[in-house]
């Protein structure tokens, strides 16, 4: 796509104005134009942005968290992360979450991805990192947040994601990126991690 094809189906954004906004939600309504359409109000919300660390140990086992959202009011496994604080760098609110939330740190942490989760109206960035080395630093853990805390063979995490059993999307697009990046089209196989299913205990 051209510079000039895309300027031409660019919506124009002639204004816009608040309706709420508190310290973890903005939420306005845009004045918007689509090409050769008409000029209407399009919901926008604005989110924090947020980082994540997909942290592997040295039997290629993923740390996962098994917790509950209200808002869709249901369970499922996760990985460590949360928002990121004024002031602070993606990397940094990774490694402060995976130390509050599950008492670890990455010995070596890289980053590997940003994405959009809900582009059409929605702004809320998400960074995405992967941990090796894991080092236990605390024996405590957000038990508000965190029902238990799992390692799981990286080979079993396809199947959980198609099983339902991942539907957080920051973890799911963790997952599939390593899995992508090993070449491994099922998350089954050797390059994928060691064989077998299910979860290890902590």
């Amino acid at each position: 796509m051209n510079s000039k094809e895309s300027a031409s189906t660019a919506w124009r954004v002639h204004g816009e104005r608040t309706v709420y906004d508190n310290e973890w939600v903005q939420v306005a309504l845009a004045d918007v134009e689509p090409p050769g359409g008409e000029r209407f109000e399009h919901h926008v919300v604005r989110l924090r942005p947020a980082a994540v660390t997909m942290l592997l140990d040295e039997r290629d086992r993923v740390l996962m968290i098994w917790r509950h959202r209200f808002v869709s009011d249901r369970w499922g496994w996760e990985l460590p992360g949360g928002l990121v604080d004024a002031g602070e760098e993606p990397r940094q609110a990774a490694v402060r979450e995976l130390r509050e939330e599950v008492g670890y740190r990455a010995s070596r942490l890289r980053h590997v991805t940003r994405f959009q989760p809900l582009v059409g109206a929605v702004d809320a960035w998400r960074d995405v990192f992967v941990g090796t080395g894991p080092v236990r630093v605390s024996e405590r853990w957000e038990t508000a947040e965190v029902e238990r805390m799992t390692w799981i063979p990286l080979s079993s995490v396809m199947g959980m994601v198609t099983e339902g059993a991942v539907w957080n999307a920051d973890t799911v697009i963790a997952l599939l990126f390593v899995l992508a990046e090993r070449g491994c089209r099922t998350g089954c196989d050797s390059r994928c991690g060691a064989p077998g299913s299910g979860a290890d205990g902590a």
